[in-house]
C-alpha cells in the first residue's frame, strides 16, 4: 500500500543511503516529447534536507533531465530495494541544474567525489515522498561500480569533454535547450 509524506524522514534517509542505484524521470511539456528515465549510480545522491536533494550527473550521450529542468522543473527520483525487505521510495519535486562555475557549485561540489566525468549537479526541492511495497522487485547482488565513464573521461581529457558536451549535451532529443546551451 502506498503511503505519502510531505518530507524525507530519517527512515527514508537511511533507505536512500543504503541503495546503490536510483532512477530519475522527467518529461517535456509537449505531449509529443519523450519521457526520460535514467539509472544513476556511483554514490551520486545526497539528501540535503527534509525537502531538498541533489545528485551528481556524469557525462552522457544526452542531457534530457537538464532540458526538462529548464522547461518545467518536474522530476521524480525512485529508489528500489534489491536486497533486504521490499520497498520502493519515490521523491517528487521541482529541480534545476547547477553547472561548474555557478555560485551553488562551490557549495554542492564538495559533497561529492567528483570524477572528471561529472558534468553537472541536479538539485530538487521535494514536495512529496511516496513509499510502496516493492513486492514485485527481484533480488540482485551488487558486484561493484563500473569504471567505463571514468576511463572514457580520462581518455577524452578536458578539451575532449568540452567538445563532446558542445556536440551532445546542449540540446535535448526533442530540441529543448539544456543548461549547457550558451547560444553558440
Amino acid at each position: 500500500m502506498a503511503k505519502f509524506f510531505d518530507e524525507i524522514n530519517d527512515k527514508h534517509r537511511e533507505f536512500i543511503a543504503a541503495q546503490r542505484i536510483f532512477f530519475t524521470a522527467s518529461a517535456p511539456l509537449d505531449a509529443e516529447g519523450h519521457v526520460n528515465l535514467s539509472p544513476k549510480g556511483m554514490d551520486s545522491f545526497r539528501v540535503l534536507s527534509a525537502t531538498k536533494v541533489a545528485y551528481m550527473d556524469i557525462n552522457g550521450s544526452g542531457n534530457e533531465t537538464s532540458a526538462h529542468m529548464l522547461e518545467n522543473g518536474r522530476v521524480t527520483m525512485m529508489f528500489c530495494a534489491f536486497d533486504g525487505p521490499p520497498n520502493i521510495l519515490r521523491l517528487y519535486g521541482k529541480g534545476y541544474t547547477v553547472l561548474p562555475g555557478h555560485a551553488e557549485w562551490k557549495e554542492l561540489s564538495p559533497l561529492f567525489n567528483l570524477p572528471l566525468s561529472a558534468r553537472q549537479i541536479i538539485v530538487a526541492d521535494v514536495h512529496k515522498v511516496q513509499t510502496s511495497c516493492g513486492f514485485g522487485i527481484p533480488y540482485y547482488d551488487y558486484k561493484g561500480e563500473r569504471d567505463q565513464a571514468i576511463k572514457w573521461a580520462e581518455n577524452k581529457g578536458e578539451e575532449g569533454i568540452e567538445k563532446y558536451q558542445a556536440e551532445k549535451n546542449r540540446i535535448s532529443m526533442d530540441g529543448l535547450q539544456t543548461a549547457m546551451f550558451d547560444g553558440s
